[in-house]
């Protein structure tokens, strides 16, 4: 089966992301891009809602460097990377090898080269990157490198898991419009658990927390829920190709392979995202940690007002709308 190891060849374990780190963040995202390690669960976005790029890992920089973005009136024109060596203290809690690497991106860097990071120490004001889309708000990209591999490439990345519970919150596509942007609109869902856990994000009908750029991204995924006799992450075991739907219409199949890590992957189905009955781009999904649940619907198209009732629904599509890198 592909993405299954064949006899010999070791499987890789993926990184978790300790609470500790997450829970320094407003949101966080493994799918909610178009970028191939997003795609595959071997990246995480940390939204931290400040303009402040803290570190989300301890060690020693190794490297930092300048990359040219593509061109978006919106955005600036470099991109930079910072490469981490990671303290085998921080290995051991993430369950990452002695030896790996972390990456980080869309940070102007403040450090350099030798300088020691603890986690939430500021390595520099975030930057708008070219690399995203004008919808997406300013976050630290982070990404792992085992020991052996070249971190300055963009591929070859360790799986990335968040080992935060995310509350699904249940909704039935409808409410006002509590924010506008030149792209999107941020429509208000329903009032979360008091007693629930920090995150939320919108729930499937079958009760899983959903992330990703739904269906504008070719992939998405999954959060961890939170376990029923307690507050700790559940990962959802869900079989390969089981059905993942919303609002009553199936939006993509789960992917998990034999031998690979569960990291929540789910293949998006050909459907369109509607809002009051026009198309519109997608929905923007991630975990938040805001009192009452908000939807993003990335509409460069349409003009909603705010206080505006939209209606949300997701119908089956013989073209549906695919944002490529670049």
């Amino acid at each position: 089966m592909p993405g299954a190891p064949t006899d010999g060849e070791p499987v890789e374990e993926a990184v978790r992301i300790p609470p500790g780190v997450i829970e320094r963040y407003r949101r966080f995202s493994r799918f909610n891009s178009p970028y191939p390690a997003h795609d595959r669960g071997r990246a995480v976005d940390l939204y931290p809602g400040d303009g402040v790029g803290r570190s989300p890992v301890a060690g020693v920089v190794r490297d930092v460097r300048t990359v040219g973005c593509p061109d978006r009136s919106y955005a600036a024109a470099e991109d930079h990377l910072i490469v981490v060596d990671l303290t085998d203290d921080w290995c051991a809690r993430a369950g990452a090898p002695p030896g790996t690497a972390a990456r980080i991106l869309h940070v102007i860097p403040e450090v350099s080269p030798g300088d020691r990071v603890a986690v939430g120490d500021a390595l520099g004001p975030t930057t708008r990157s070219g690399f995203f889309g004008q919808w997406v708000a300013d976050h630290v990209h982070l990404g792992f490198r085992p020991p052996d591999a070249d971190p300055l490439r963009a591929s070859g990345s360790l799986p990335v898991r968040a080992d935060v519970p995310v509350e699904p919150v249940e909704w039935d596509g409808t409410g006002p419009v509590v924010e506008r942007g030149p792209t999107h609109v941020v429509v208000a869902g329903p009032r979360r658990a008091k007693s629930g856990p920090d995150f939320a994000a919108l729930a499937s009908d079958e009760g899983a927390p959903l992330d990703g750029g739904l269906t504008h991204y070719a992939g998405g995924g999954t959060f961890a829920a939170p376990d029923p006799t307690g507050e700790a992450a559940r990962h959802d075991r869900a079989a390969d190709g089981a059905c993942v739907s919303l609002f009553g219409t199936t939006v993509g199949t789960r992917i998990e392979r034999p031998g690979e890590p569960e990291v929540g992957r789910v293949e998006w189905a050909p459907v369109d995202v509607r809002a009051n009955g026009e198309r519109v781009v997608g929905l923007s999904l991630f975990a938040d940690r805001g009192e009452r649940f908000g939807v993003k619907v990335v509409c460069p198209d349409r003009e909603f007002a705010v206080g505006e009732s939209v209606t949300l629904d997701v119908v089956p599509s013989d073209d549906p709308i695919r944002l490529g890198v670049g």
